[in-house]
């Protein structure tokens, strides 16, 4: 699999449809930062294009750090001031699993990142849950500097060049914008985007698995009760970074695109992703109609994926994307707006 990435990622031109098609069972991990980046769009296919798309790229980014993040406070208005402390306040929450995540000088770049996407995005502005959508991006681009052998400390991110860590940082900004700005409504007043996931998600299960949701129903639960932490962050709070990474590979082979070759990445991964969170709930279906409420909840909070592999993710996504299969263009309401 590491040749034939590497093969098609060093040839003049990157086919997309075959980089999409080799993505979808996962990328390997010296692969992921260049595959992801031209499965969004942000690098372009053909190679003597790229160098010039970074720099260009990373330069805007790094200009618009003074003139958006680096002023006094007395000259911000009052909603960017409640921007600022409202990111300050969650980026320590951020992958607290990750060492690496706990370092000054990342999150620092992470405080960046979100606040000058906020202020650039002013139609949505800062809403909790974008600090973890930013988080693979940064992972995976800051892992090509980090060491190979032995897991991450948090002091591994001082041995970085800080041109290294400023180029990290340009792109992770870029990308969270390639997949935010496909959904928007996602983080719009009401979050319309994640209320209309929890309500087909509620309309999945009531097909797939009739029991589960009349227990469900029986015991009182609503679904924006437990499934709206998973629309808004993407399952970030409920898998482990390593597993979201894979997930993420699926997601963007499927629905990547670039500026030549333009693709729907934010209904791509709306629309997986329910039939993803459908896999996950259907998966503990036996479990979950023995519980009452209160374990019921309880359960849905925690999750036991701790001890996951990447095979139980592969299973997983095999499953979403039958239920996809099934459901997906079925004649009933169900494929209504999706």
């Amino acid at each position: 699999r590491l040749t034939k990435f590497t093969a098609l990622l060093s040839s003049d031109v990157v086919d997309l449809k075959q980089l999409r098609s080799l993505s979808w069972s996962g990328v390997p991990r010296r692969c992921r930062a260049e595959s992801w980046q031209l499965l969004l769009g942000y690098l372009p296919p053909n190679l003597e294009w790229r160098e010039a798309t970074l720099v260009r790229k990373r330069r805007e980014y790094c200009e618009s750090v003074p003139q958006y993040f680096d002023i006094a406070d007395s000259e911000r208005t009052e909603y960017q001031r409640k921007t600022l402390h409202q990111i300050l306040i969650d980026v320590p929450r951020t992958s607290t699993s990750s060492a690496i995540f706990h370092h000054e000088l990342v999150q620092r770049a992470l405080e960046r990142v979100l606040y000058i996407w906020a202020l650039r995005h002013p139609a949505s502005g800062y809403v909790q849950g974008i600090n973890d959508l930013v988080t693979p991006f940064f992972a995976v681009f800051l892992a090509d500097h980090l060491p190979k052998d032995r897991p991450h400390r948090a002091e591994d991110v001082e041995a970085i060049p800080a041109q290294a860590l400023a180029q990290v940082e340009a792109d992770s900004f870029w990308c969270l914008s390639k997949l935010l700005d496909s959904i928007q409504d996602h983080y719009t007043f009401a979050q319309p985007g994640i209320q209309r996931m929890v309500f087909k998600l509620k309309e999945l299960i009531a097909r797939i698995d009739a029991k589960l949701y009349a227990h469900l129903n029986e015991q009182g639960l609503h679904f924006i009760q437990f499934a709206f932490r998973w629309m808004n962050c993407l399952l970030m709070r409920e898998l482990s970074l390593d597993l979201i990474l894979r997930v993420w590979d699926t997601y963007l082979a499927e629905y990547g695109g670039s500026e030549d070759e333009p693709n729907d990445i934010g209904d791509g991964f709306a629309v997986l992703h329910v039939y993803m969170c459908a896999a996950l709930l259907v998966r503990w279906s036996d479990e979950l109609q023995k519980m009452d409420f209160q374990e019921v909840v309880i359960f849905l909070q925690h999750l036991p994926t701790s001890g996951w592999s990447s095979k139980d993710i592969g299973e997983l996504l095999s499953q979403a994307f039958i239920f996809k299969t099934l459901y997906h263009h079925a004649p009933s309401h169900l494929n209504s707006g999706m």
